[in-house]
């Protein structure tokens, strides 16, 4: 019994003095000298600072001058570099890799690439867009391979792969005659690159699945083919009403979740801002009374600009027409959103675009449709974030974010294209690339 007693004691002492000591096993401590840093909300840049990084979260930052740096810390010089927040594109397509219309195109992707294969091209899309400092993405739909994104998603959280911050939208919605495959014979049932749904009833359902099968966002198709009208005007066909679209938003919305709208403008347009969706994807056509209504509702713009500059056809073909006619209508389109105050996030539509070329590309459409550099950056750090119910966590170079953290080698707002060749990216309180 005194034996029992001693021991006893012997144990509570060792607790006692581990609940002093803290751990037995402290977070790592990171201290980054920036040069100058862009936190992501600040209207101008500060110099000289100090980012004490503690585990996966930033813990301060202050001028470098006055700045302590904590007992044990790796320091990390980044005194000649600009320092950002982790880069957020909000559209992207981890399944697609710009399939060439020479072989195959969307259809062959669907149709002979097993999808491992496709899981297998997904994992070395997320780690390009690592690479390039974009720690967050919103990947809006996989393109007929199913929760594909969903595994994605688990395989970076639990260390498998490396990559981006995941938030995805599963398989997306659309409704009969709204999405491809299209073309075949009609006694053939084709698989379609979205999941199709007639009706309020099935449109709901269809909502309840995703959500429950781990989307974080639930993407729609509103419009669908596009050509040029007899009058030279865009004409985008509609696909969803309204009954079906608001029973989509409802249900989703009841999950504390988003709706995403893909839609070029037109009919859909309209029935896109009447059913309450979140997000305007695209968006090539917009009207007055449209940007009115997105001010109105608070409704998100992502206009992905640089999309529309690839994969033209023949000019004297009327896919040709159409594709000119797209690109001369986005820029007047972006350019009213950004002048009324249209929240405005940064998104590619990488997938669609090759994943072997630079993300960043974006930026410099924006800043040449007339969006100042700062703005440009913080549609891809604080307003995305904010978009994705991530603001002061992601975004940011602020205490208590995560340490999502980039770096340039030269000034992002005076050359815009500086943001294509970062240089060093933390993700997570984790350094990926230095």
């Amino acid at each position: 019994m005194k034996n029992f007693c001693w021991m006893l004691l012997l144990a509570v002492c060792v607790s006692a003095s581990a609940q002093e000591s803290g751990s037995t096993n402290p977070q790592p401590v990171t201290v980054i000298r920036a040069g100058s840093l862009i936190d992501g909300k600040s209207n101008t840049p500060r110099h000289d600072q100090m980012i004490v990084v503690r585990g996966n979260r930033i813990e301060s930052v202050g001028d470098a001058a006055t700045a302590r740096i904590p007992m044990g810390a790796t320091v990390i010089d980044l005194s000649k570099a600009t320092v950002l927040p982790g880069l957020i594109d909000s559209h992207t397509h981890i399944f697609l890799q710009g399939e060439d219309p020479a072989q195959g195109g969307y259809d062959a992707n669907i149709l002979n690439a097993p999808l491992a294969l496709r899981a297998a091209r997904a994992t070395v899309a997320v780690r390009r867009a690592l690479e390039q400092g974009f720690t967050t993405l919103r990947d809006v739909e996989t393109e007929g391979a199913g929760y594909g994104d969903v595994g994605i998603k688990q395989a970076i959280e639990q260390g498998y792969i490396p990559g981006p911050r995941l938030f995805v939208s599963t398989r997306a919605i659309s409704t009969t005659g709204g999405y491809q495959l299209e073309g075949y014979a009609p006694e053939l049932d084709m698989p379609k690159g979205a999941q199709i749904v007639d009706g309020p009833v099935e449109a709901r359902k269809a909502a309840r699945e995703q959500l429950d099968h781990g989307a974080d966002w639930i993407k729609v198709y509103m419009t669908h083919r596009s050509w040029v009208g007899r009058n030279g005007e865009l004409v985008s066909q509609p696909t969803l009403t309204v009954d079906e679209l608001r029973a989509i938003v409802d249900e989703t919305h009841g999950w504390g979740k988003k709706v995403a709208c893909h839609v070029y403008g037109g009919i859909g347009l309209r029935r896109a801002l009447d059913g309450g969706c979140d997000s305007i994807e695209h968006g090539l056509d917009l009207d007055d009374a449209a940007i009115a209504q997105m001010l109105k509702q608070g409704t998100w713009y992502v206009p992905t600009l640089s999309a529309y500059y690839h994969d033209w056809a023949p000019a004297d073909t009327p896919g040709g027409q159409r594709d000119r006619l797209r690109v001369a209508l986005h820029e007047p389109s972006f350019k009213k959103a950004l002048n009324a105050g249209v929240k405005i996030a940064f998104g590619t539509d990488m997938g669609g675009i090759p994943w072997t070329e630079p993300i960043a590309q974006e930026f410099s459409r924006m800043v040449e449709f007339g969006m100042p550099p700062m703005d440009a950056i913080e549609s891809a750090t604080s307003r995305a974030a904010a978009m994705l119910d991530m603001e002061g966590k992601i975004g940011v170079v602020a205490p208590g974010a995560f340490a999502d953290i980039v770096a340039v080698g030269s000034d992002p707002l005076h050359d815009i294209k500086a943001l294509e060749n970062v240089q060093f990216v933390m993700k997570d309180g984790q350094v990926f690339k230095r």
